[in-house]
């Protein structure tokens, strides 16, 4: 610039400074809504708030332990509510009720007051509405379901509304039951998703295709079908520097002329850019800018005097238009628009955010977590049915604390395994504080039913139960009582499910002279079972690990035994020494092949046999009877090496996110390691030290068409400085054609193959992590003639590598972080005094073959029952008194009924205000039924005629698909409930009378 061109400049700057000295407070107008003919860009003000994460749910909420993160829950809340209430035109969005609840239980009345006047006018809406943003991947359908619930209910008691919109911005990768059941069936006429691959999200850019009409179940159509957008990046502000908190980077709109930097014209051409960009790449005139991301508005009077000053001086401009909104108001105008949307089915497994990243390593990451919270889920199913049938306690113990820990659980960093060590460990303690309060329920409600043969109610009763949280490992001081001093033991066993159960079930016992009765007083068959050194090894390290001390005197013996228990209710089983039974349990006779044997040797008692090589290299033969299919399996395991970041054209690490594997080592048995076989009438079992940290159980009962495998895995040694991710295969002669099946949290199985997705040509640069999909329920393959089933006790990754063979990832030890936020690698550890090693685990998994087509029933029956175990409670009794002075069987359905065992009741639950909910109804022949949404937060008839009917491209309108693939509307006389398939009902039950306590007809 030349002299006398700077001495202008500053004339002007100094004329327009100086005429602008007497300005005053400025007005901005925040009142613009939707402009037709105009691009709209809806401003949705919003936080994410993980419930745990890098801090815990209560560090986050109070503030406490910045050095980690400065993330305060309690200030945003405190902090936007007034900025609110400050201006009408203002708006913000809050999803996660774990946090919510806290800071609404500590506001004055008059607070609550003015917050239930800004959700009646839509400035504050609660969006998804569940305790926490659940995961998609490793959460199961019904722990989804309840935690939801949770939420839904506390917003509709308390502010009379129900969320519209689906909002999972932050889980990685998401579900086809997530848009179908906890979208459109909760009522949600949109859901809104972050995370999705990065070539699929460049794809749909190009197509304008990432909003979709998202058809999540092929059972039930379009009928649950529902509007869904995933953001152009994440779900933060888009790029160009929107972030307003305080000391953020980005340039504010200085708009005082009387300072220097004014910039209005430079940040309203910023934003018209941006605007511009993404509507590029959005149908219709409307797009959606998140303003905010994790743990924002701590200040939030920075963030809206910025979205003031846009709207006010966009709007001025007048290229395009600004306003506050919210995702309700967005959808509306979507919806509006009449446009037609393209069709999404299936789901958005696996996730990767760049080459050589996805995000498939969490579906195993911490297993001993995962396992945890599926053993609370299905106990609190349970438990919950128990205190149902003695009445609701709201001044003593009852199954809420448990019930707020799962919802917590279900958080995308919690079950997941993607959080640090201190908080993984913050979620196990709420798990146990909650599981000892539901056992005092479930112990109260057994003594009252065994107690109390009348319709009276509970008295006082002085039956005491134990249960036996540690049962998995061999760890049960109720079972090991010494039986010399003339003491019965008594065994309750709780039947949660709809149906009768039949089943084997097995306790610790310190010695083996016992007889085992039923319920009738009759001796029954039963199997003792030597407990091999490596689960006696895992007993004793952690119970003084968990519990602080040493435990007693290894019990001699598994006791086996199987039992019959009706629906929802209990039989009794009693054991006594042999002088006073007359019989005695039989011993297993047992059998050890070396190597060099070069024998095989014959398990099964039944229809199902197994015939080893005790020359490990050679397969299983695996032969059914019954249903005459033969097939030749192998059992191996292998791990993969974890990437070290070293290749610096992708310096990606393995961790607890991220999967990516450097090379496959098989792992081989070591030296001449012998075959140990246990035969006898309930069960055999084949013993495999596969190396000195891999152990394996292949078990076979007696009456069952399955094979169980129990493992032991631990420590991963890591002296070697490899990370390390250690797979079991299970191989078979089906030719399957690079296709296999997983489910979506334990509901609907979806069709997968391998190296190819649905939605775009695959650029395939992990062949293994890149085919790895989270499996809950289970996996199965199939050809022409036979399908090899396969279930799991708990959430974990699995695939299909290789044509006939399935392969899951059991446990993971990694020591470098992968660089997705949590600075600390997955090496979980666990220590007794001094001495600290690598987590152990033990699990199980279950497969089977049948001819093709046969295999679903198994799966969807026995995976039911994998949920929901048989509940054990245990007491002791002096002398054979029992069966005259207590009630030794009880089922909670007619005993001229029972479900077919196709359907679960997966809710059965006394509300806080008396009432029932009950999802998977069946016949019910008293009092009033009204049915409603998945959240039991509005009744269904007042959510389908507000539900939106979305266009889809190329599809008629003529809704015939949404009429069949639903059960009928029940009748208020008859009361039958039809159920289509894959498809779930939810009903609240108001009673005239309170006899249900004891019993209710089917």
């Amino acid at each position: 610039m030349t002299l006398k061109g700077l001495l202008l400049y500053y004339v002007i700057a100094f004329v327009a400074i100086t005429s602008c000295v007497q300005a005053k407070y400025r007005v901005y107008n925040t009142s613009q809504g939707i402009v037709p003919g105009k691009l709209n860009v809806h401003l949705v003000a919003h936080t994410h708030d993980d419930v745990g994460w890098l801090k815990t749910v209560d560090q986050y909420y109070v503030g406490s332990n910045n050095s980690i993160q400065g993330a305060c829950v309690q200030n945003v809340l405190d902090s936007v509510i007034p900025e609110l209430l400050a201006d009408k035109n203002r708006k913000f969005i809050y999803v996660e009720q774990a946090f919510f609840q806290r800071w609404w239980d500590e506001q004055s009345e008059a607070m609550q007051h003015e917050v239930k006047q800004l959700v009646g006018s839509g400035q504050l809406e609660f969006i998804n509405g569940g305790m926490c943003m659940h995961d998609e991947a490793v959460t199961h359908y019904i722990d989804m379901i309840d935690q939801t619930t949770l939420g839904h209910r506390f917003i509709k008691n308390e502010f009379g509304v129900t969320p519209r919109i689906g909002w999972q911005i932050d889980p990685f990768g998401h579900s086809a039951v997530q848009a179908y059941l906890l979208g459109a069936e909760v009522g949600f006429d949109s859901f809104f998703y972050g995370r999705i691959d990065y070539q699929d999200r460049a794809k749909r850019k190009n197509e304008k295709s990432l909003e979709v009409v998202w058809q999540g179940s092929r059972s039930l159509g379009s009928s649950a079908q529902i509007f869904a957008g995933a953001f152009p990046e994440n779900y933060e502000p888009p790029p160009g520097g929107f972030y307003f908190e305080v000391n953020d980077k980005y340039p504010i709109i200085q708009d005082n002329i009387k300072l220097f930097d004014y910039n209005v014209q430079d940040r309203v051409n910023d934003f018209v850019a941006a605007a511009i960009s993404q509507a590029n790449i959005t149908r219709t005139n409307h797009i959606m800018w998140t303003m905010g991301t994790d743990f924002k508005y701590q200040y939030a009077r920075t963030w809206f005097r910025q979205l003031d000053k846009f709207i006010h001086y966009v709007n001025m401009d007048g290229r395009v238009n600004a306003l506050y909104s919210t995702p309700s108001i967005y959808t509306d105008a979507k919806y509006a628009s009449n446009e037609s949307w393209p069709l999404k089915t299936d789901d958005f497994f696996p996730y990767a955010d760049r080459a050589h990243a996805y995000w498939t390593g969490y579906f195993s990451s911490r297993p001993a977590l995962k396992r945890y919270v599926k053993v609370m889920s299905g106990y609190y199913l349970a438990a919950r049915q128990l205190e149902f049938y003695i009445g609701r306690s709201e001044t003593g113990r009852n199954t809420d604390s448990l019930a707020d820990a799962l919802a917590i659980a279900q958080h995308h960093d919690a079950v997941t395994g993607t959080e640090k060590q201190h908080v993984a460990n913050d979620y196990a303690k709420r798990l146990a504080i909650g599981y000892t309060e539901a056992e005092e329920v479930v112990a109260t409600a057994l003594a009252c039913l065994v107690d109390s043969p009348s319709d009276n109610g509970c008295g006082r009763s002085t039956t005491r139960f134990q249960q036996c949280p540690l049962l998995n490992i061999s760890y049960c001081p109720a079972s090991e009582i010494d039986f010399s001093n003339g003491k019965n033991l008594v065994i309750v066993i709780y039947n949660s499910l709809g149906w009768k159960r039949e089943d084997i079930i097995r306790i610790p016992v310190a010695n083996g002279d016992v007889t085992v009765f039923n319920s009738e007083g009759k001796i029954i068959e039963s199997q003792l079972v030597p407990p091999a050194d490596a689960f006696m090894d895992l007993r004793d390290y952690y119970v003084r690990a968990y519990l602080g001390r040493n435990p007693m005197v290894p019990p001699k013996y598994w006791l086996a035994f199987p039992v019959s228990v009706p629906p929802l209710g209990f039989s009794t089983y009693t054991i006594s020494s042999v002088k006073r039974g007359g019989g005695h349990s039989i011993r297993s006779s047992i059998q050890t092949f070396e190597s060099s044997d070069k024998s095989t040797v014959e398990v099964g008692q039944g229809n199902l046999k197994l015939i080893f090589s005790s020359d490990k290299s050679k397969p299983i033969n695996y032969i059914n009877n019954k249903s005459l299919v033969e097939e030749s399996v192998e059992q191996s395991y292998s791990f993969y090496p974890a990437y070290n970041g070293t290749n610096d054209k992708a310096p990606q690490n393995a961790g607890a996110y991220i999967f990516r594997p450097n090379g496959t080592f098989f792992i081989k048995s070591e030296g001449q390691v012998p075959l140990t076989v246990m035969r006898g009438p309930i069960l055999d079992e084949v013993h495999q030290k596969i190396n000195e940290w891999i152990y394996q159980v292949t078990r076979l009962y007696k009456g069952k068409e399955h094979v169980e495998v129990e493992f032991i895995v631990g420590p991963i040694p890591v002296d070697d400085g490899l990370g390390k991710e250690v797979v079991t295969h299970i191989t078979s002669t089906l030719e399957t054609n690079k296709t296999f099946y997983t489910d979506s949290n334990g509901r609907d199985f979806i069709k997968r193959i391998r190296d190819y997705r649905t939605d775009w040509d695959l650029e395939v640069n992990e062949p293994v992590a890149g085919n790895y999909y989270p499996i809950n329920l289970g996996i199965y393959m199939q050809d022409v003639k036979k399908e090899f089933s396969l279930l799991v006790d708990r959430a974990l990754g699995g695939s299909s590598i290789v044509d006939g063979e399935v392969e899951l990832m059991l446990h993971r030890r990694l020591l470098l972080d992968d660089s997705r936020g949590v600075a600390e690698a997955l090496n979980e550890t666990d220590c007794v005094l001094d001495e600290c090693k690598g987590l152990t685990i033990q699990g199980k998994y279950y497969f089977r073959i049948d001819t093709i087509g046969d295999g679903a029933k198994w799966r969807r029956t026995f995976g039911q029952e994998i949920y929901s175990p048989p509940l054990l409670a245990f007491t002791e009794e002096d002398g054979d008194s029992w069966r005259n002075s207590h009630v030794t069987t009880f089922s909670g359905i007619d005993s001229s009924y029972s479900l077919p065992d196709n359907v679960a009741i997966i809710t059965l639950q006394e509300l806080d205000d008396g009432k029932i909910l009950l999802r998977l109804a069946h016949l019910y022949q008293i009092g009033k039924v009204t049915e409603t949404s998945l959240s039991a937060n509005q009744e269904r008839t007042e959510m389908e005629k507000k539900r939106l009917v979305w266009k889809v491209e190329g599809s008629s309108s003529s809704g015939e698909e949404s009429k069949l693939a639903r059960g009928r509307p029940v009748d208020p006389k008859e009361l039958v409930v039809e159920l289509a398939p894959m498809e779930i009902r939810t009903f609240i039950i108001d009673f005239d009378h309170k006899s249900y306590r004891r019993a209710f007809d089917a």
